[in-house]
């Protein structure tokens, strides 16, 4: 398979292949070199695996993974796929195993838990898919309405009928060419999934002499089904928050024989039952038991599209690679199965599309509300939607989760606040631009603060405090800005609120729900998030009385007015999701709130810190393709420490997007990026540190020689050598698989001079037993780096993050240094950074042609993972 990789400054993969094969397969060497952890947690996600890399709280998943049968249900539709579609799968899996044999095992990951890339097998992307998205349509939701129906009334579940936690949306809109500065229609928008590190959206570009597309591809999933530019043709798509899997209330029993029945409409029928690891996997006709089992003589299945129909739409994948027109999109989505989207497409010709697509099963309206008794024919399925509803684009169309196009075909919907914000801020200007999207993309107007706020008003009789912070309220101008004090008086007034209604006694019966469930489906049992998500509903729905909602008000602002203030950005800071929890990791401010354009979602009265947020953004400028602007949360790289993993993060926090770059001539031919080639960590009080390989041809020997010519560097032995000395030395080095030296610089500023060897290739292991994992470190700290490096605990922080880059990044177990036994500040430092002093040991003298070092008395010291 012959393929070529080029990036461009942000890292970005551009492919290009002979044909779509190679060029499938390159999407998979890229994406395991690129995100070789991410895919194989995803992997083990799919086969109920994932406790063995990352410990016994995965669990939960791994159960219900072999329970609902993802790995067996993919199999499935990859046997069910034609046959160019098959090989063209194939083709990137073989990528995918062929780069992690070679590339994948960089991450530091795969050392801190001690494991290995695995073989992904023909239908692993198809499982990958399945496994990412089962969740997405938010069945679970059936559960708390169930008991929702069964214990408040029917009435009551419109009172939490929103799009709430648990449920995933996206933003989208399409401008039509007559509105635009170009003449060629806009697409826009930014899909709100829970934010990951690595990110959900991997930005490639595929390119080969059938197409050439730009878009959002999943990793460890080939094409680029969600978000894609194809020159002549573009796409995008959000959750049409249709309903099409259902839950079904099975009654189980066990045979004489050791099998399985269960109760359907035609009286008592086998079930499939079998164990997988200690779990025991049954289904009935209905679908796979989920919940309960034979052992308590009743259950609850789930039945999808994909179980059922053998088919996750697959084929639309290259097919939209391929697209030439509005049509071409058209005809490809009518392949689509799960999860159903609302998308919208665009052409250079004028066309323009704005369909629901997917697979949304026949049946009873009560299914889409509740659990359904499984032994009743009513509640059974009778085909599929077909057609699926479509509009006209007139001017422009908007994408928001709302409930419109896809109503239908659901029960459970977003507030409609973000579409009309999107609505009322494209109809502002009668001429838009790419670049102008940022206006959009960036919105922190909170429509829903309204019934709130309303209440706020009504108070009197308060304290001076909480009189003065009622005025500052009702003075706000909603807008969800991090900079705002304001905007956190709310925050914390509206959890208050929450915590109060959800303690109100007409609710109590919904309290402690979720311990009676399995753990993976307790995000939609919680009560407080349902009050925090439907409190526009609660706090205007004649359920409650009016008296307690203004008292539940009062208190909330009596108790907010004795809390200092503070900005919104304080309380409200990333959280993202990373399958190895980082304690460090960086928190940044954000703007936004759940009902914002700018939806970065936190879940009120637990926490402010957001989980959720747009995990890409994107404009597709039909008129000029290398107008379009893209950006991600994080970087294009998934490994710790090399110069994309991050590096887009700024410009996301900031609402700014990236330029896609379509000329090859402007990108660099370029292997996949080693992971010592540099390593970052922002430090909180001190800055950014980034290491970066010594340049012997550069300016760094000007530094290092300026350096070891102190008399402070004495212990270093390179005192009164001259520039070129030095120079030679480190252009030796330079050559060596053993040796790599660093240059080590706080936000831009050289501080340290950090170096690495392998012990056993070092005279160092001539005075102690050298262990597998160990690396030798030498360090020389440099000027302090302006006020931070004078900063208290600045060379603290600096051996924090040398340490980190060797444990980590490299994936080491034990550091090994060797510090001059006289230097009593460098055995002090490392012994304060918790190293342990092993005692005195003597280096032997090395006399070389490339270098000579005197015999050395040094006190050993090591440091464990």
């Amino acid at each position: 398979m012959n393929f070529e990789v080029f990036r461009d400054a942000w890292g970005i993969p551009h492919l290009r292949a002979g044909d779509a094969s190679a060029l499938a397969y390159g999407q998979g060497y890229v994406t395991a070199a690129d995100r070789g952890w991410q895919i194989e947690v995803e992997r083990h996600r799919m086969l109920g695996t994932s406790a063995g890399p990352l410990g016994a709280g995965e669990a939960g998943w791994d159960a219900f993974a072999r329970r609902a049968r993802l790995a067996d249900t993919a199999r499935r539709c990859h046997d069910a796929l034609d046959p160019d579609t098959r090989a063209w799968v194939a083709a990137y899996v073989e990528g995918i195993n062929q780069g992690l044999r070679e590339r994948g095992g960089q991450a530091p990951e795969f050392a801190r838990t001690g494991t290995v890339p695995g073989r992904w097998e023909p239908w692993t992307p198809l499982g990958v898919w399945l496994s990412t998205h089962v969740l997405f349509a938010g069945f679970p939701g059936k559960l708390w309405r169930d008991e929702v129906v069964r214990r408040l009334g029917a009435d009551a579940v419109e009172l939490f009928a929103t799009d709430g936690p648990g449920t995933l949306g996206s933003n989208g809109w399409l401008v039509d060419a007559a509105r635009t500065a170009d003449g060629g229609a806009l697409i826009a928008g930014d899909p709100h999934r829970y934010i990951e590190d690595p990110g959900v959206y991997q930005q490639i570009r595929l390119a080969c002499p059938e197409f050439d597309v730009v878009g959002l591809a999943v990793p460890g999933v080939p094409g680029i089904g969600h978000f894609g530019h194809a020159g002549g043709v573009a796409w995008a798509i959000t959750n049409a928050m249709a309903d099409y899997q259902d839950l079904y209330r099975e009654r189980l029993r066990r045979t004489g024989d050791g099998g399985v029945e269960a109760l359907g409409p035609d009286g008592w029928r086998p079930a499939h039952a079998h164990v997988e690891e200690g779990v025991e996997v049954v289904e009935t006709e209905r679908g796979v038991v989920v919940i309960g089992g034979p052992d308590e003589g009743e259950g609850v299945s789930l039945r999808q599209p994909a179980r059922v129909f053998g088919n996750l739409g697959f084929a639309t994948l290259p097919a939209l690679l391929r697209a030439r027109t509005v049509a071409d999109v058209d005809r490809a989505f009518d392949g689509w199965a799960e999860p159903v989207n609302v998308v919208m497409a665009a052409d250079t010709e004028g066309g323009t599309l704005h369909r629901v697509a997917g697979t949304v099963p026949l049946r009873d309206p009560e299914n889409r509300v509740r659990v359904v008794p499984a032994w009743e024919e009513r509640y059974a399925w009778r085909g599929v939607h077909d057609p699926l509803p479509r509009a006209e684009v007139d001017g422009v169309a908007v994408m928001a989760n709302e409930r419109s196009l896809a109503a239908p075909l659901g029960t459970e919907f977003a507030p409609p606040h973000r579409a009309r914000r999107i609505a009322e801020l494209l109809a502002d200007r009668p001429v838009w631009a790419a670049g102008d999207m940022a206006v959009v993309h960036t919105d922190t107007e909170l429509a829903s603060a309204r019934p709130l706020l309303g209440l706020v008003e009504r108070l009197d009789d308060l304290s001076p405090a909480a009189a003065r912070l009622r005025a500052s309220l009702l003075n706000w101008d909603r807008r969800m800005a991090a900079g705002s004090v304001r905007a956190a008086a709310y925050a914390r007034v509206r959890s208050a609120v929450v915590r109060r209604i959800a303690a109100h006694p007409s609710l109590a019966d919904l309290t402690g729900l979720a311990p009676a469930y399995p753990e993976v489906f307790r995000p939609w049992l919680g009560l407080v998030p349902r009050v925090a998500y439907g409190l526009e509903n609660l706090l205007t729905a004649a359920r409650l009385p009016y008296e307690d909602r203004l008292t539940a008000v009062r208190e909330a602002v009596e108790e907010v007015a004795g809390v200092p203030e503070t900005t919104w950005g304080e309380l409200h800071r990333l959280a993202a999701w990373q399958a190895l929890p980082d304690p460090g990791a960086e928190r940044p401010a954000l703007d936004g709130d759940h009902d914002c354009v700018l939806s970065t979602s936190s879940v009120p009265g637990l926490t402010d810190l957001a989980a959720r947020g747009p995990a890409a953004r994107y404009v597709w400028d039909l008129a000029r393709r290398d107008n379009s602007r893209w950006i991600v949360p994080h970087g294009a790289s998934g490994i710790p420490g090399t110069p994309h993993h991050r590096d887009q993060l700024p410009l996301w926090l900031r609402g700014e997007l990236a330029p896609v770059v379509t000329d090859f001539d402007r990108l660099t031919p370029t292997e996949e990026i080693p992971v010592t080639d540099v390593y970052e960590r922002a430090v909180d009080g001190f800055g950014t540190f980034r290491l970066a390989p010594v340049d012997p041809s550069g300016a760094d020997i000007d530094i290092l020689h300026a350096w070891v010519s102190e008399e402070r560097a004495t212990f270093w032995g390179m005192t009164g050598l001259a520039r070129d000395d030095v120079r030679d030395i480190y252009a030796h080095m330079a050559t060596l698989d053993t040796h790599h030296a660093f240059l080590v610089r706080l936000d831009g500023v050289p501080v340290a001079l950090f170096q690495t060897y392998e012990p056993e290739a070092d005279r160092v292991s001539e005075c102690y037993e050298v262990q597998d994992g160990d690396v030798g470190a030498h360090l020389l700290v440099g000027p302090p780096a302006g006020e931070a490096g004078a900063r208290h605990g600045f060379t603290g922080a600096l051996v924090d993050v040398l340490v980190s880059y060797a444990l980590d990044g490299l994936g080491k177990k034990r550091i090994v240094v060797e510090p001059d036994a006289r230097n009593a500040k460098a055995i002090a430092l490392f012994a304060r950074s918790g190293f342990e002093l092993v005692g005195e040991i003597v280096l032997p003298e090395v006399d070389l042609p490339e270098v000579y070092l005197p015999e050395k008395r040094a006190q050993l010291a090591l440091r464990t993972r």
